[in-house]
């Protein structure tokens, strides 16, 4: 037989008039019948299913699709978004790339995969300096799939109070049961730090705890995205608990300048050194250099310039830098 889980899903998604997640979760029971020998029912499943699918795509069109909002509790433990950027509008490294078109397509045949008893990837772990894409894979990985973009607000979730965070982190599972969608724990190292690091370390572990519990468990179909700026800081037992940990890192010469070009397209003079903006632009991050070329396109406009010059560009960069350098400093001071 189907799982509780299961079968309370399949309920909520035929309560909440959700067609797709309704269908997902019929073909997981299938499978789950067909791994337990019940080939004969599982088939007959299955052509159940596929014959809603088809009832459904023969619908009429212009029917709205409802737009998930977080409600009560759960709205002050984490905002909405449907975001429209695609993969195309970043620049990553082609190992990167390929990985993330992996996943896209995963989800994107989430029905077949599970009808045969399998699952795709649907939990990250980014890793990697800030302004490096973490955050933005987020975006896009959502604007991709046509999925609600959840991002979990830390600072509502974790409290002073023993078993209040937990009892928080239960509803935000619990919504990634009911509301397939694309949740982001941004900053993760709150809640992924070591059980034997720093200072209260009984709050720590349990917090911890808790969240290997929720995630060992979860049965959804939505992806979990965990992005930090500090892995060391993790605690071991995480990092097997995703389907796959993904590194960035600050942009090379080539990826620079392609940055540099794409942001400038369409306002930058003729004969522009792109390869001289991209040495000035060596060790700032993808976020970085996107704000610095902003800032020369806004100058630009206020000024009445009708092209963005070489020379402005570099002085952005040039100020990014500056400013990079002392936080970086005081960063490390801080840390020593």
């Amino acid at each position: 037989m189907a799982t509780s889980a299961q079968l309370k899903a399949l309920f909520e998604s035929y309560i909440e008039h959700d067609d797709e997640r309704f269908i997902t979760y019929g073909m997981q029971i299938a499978a789950h019948e067909a791994k337990l020998g019940h080939g004969k029912f599982a088939q007959e499943l299955r052509q159940l299913i596929d014959a809603a699918r088809k009832k459904r795509d023969s619908a009429p069109e212009g029917k709205a699709v409802p737009l998930v909002q977080p409600q009560g509790e759960l709205a002050r433990l984490l905002s909405a978004s449907y975001p429209k950027t695609r993969l195309s509008e970043m620049i990553l490294a082609d190992d990167i790339s390929a990985r993330l078109d992996r996943v896209i397509k995963e989800q994107r045949h989430i029905e077949q995969i599970t009808a045969h008893g399998l699952e795709p990837r649907r939990k990250f772990l980014l890793i990697g300096p800030p302004g490096t894409g973490k955050t933005m894979t987020a975006f896009a990985l959502a604007g991709e799939l046509h999925l609600p973009l959840f991002v979990i607000r830390l600072e509502s979730i974790i409290t002073k109070f023993m078993g209040e965070t937990a009892a928080k982190l239960r509803i935000v599972f619990d919504a990634l049961q009911k509301h397939r969608g694309i949740y982001l724990f941004d900053e993760f190292d709150s809640i992924g730090a070591m059980r034997a690091a720093g200072n209260d370390v009984g709050e720590i572990r349990r917090i911890l705890n808790s969240f290997l519990q929720f995630i060992d468990h979860d049965c959804s179909n939505s992806m979990i995205l965990a992005a930090t700026n500090h892995p060391q800081m993790l605690d071991y037992a995480l990092f097997r608990r995703f389907d796959d940990v993904i590194e960035y890192s600050l942009p090379d010469a080539k990826q620079i300048r392609q940055l540099i070009e794409n942001r400038l397209a369409g306002f930058s003079e003729d004969g522009i050194n792109y390869a001289d903006l991209a040495k000035r632009a060596d060790g700032l991050s993808f976020a970085e250099i996107t704000r610095a070329c902003e800032d020369a396109i806004k100058e630009k406009i206020i000024m009445r310039k009708e092209v963005v010059g070489a020379k402005a560009v570099a002085r952005m960069l040039d100020e990014r830098k500056k400013y990079h350098s002392r936080m970086t400093s005081t960063y490390d001071t801080g840390r020593a």
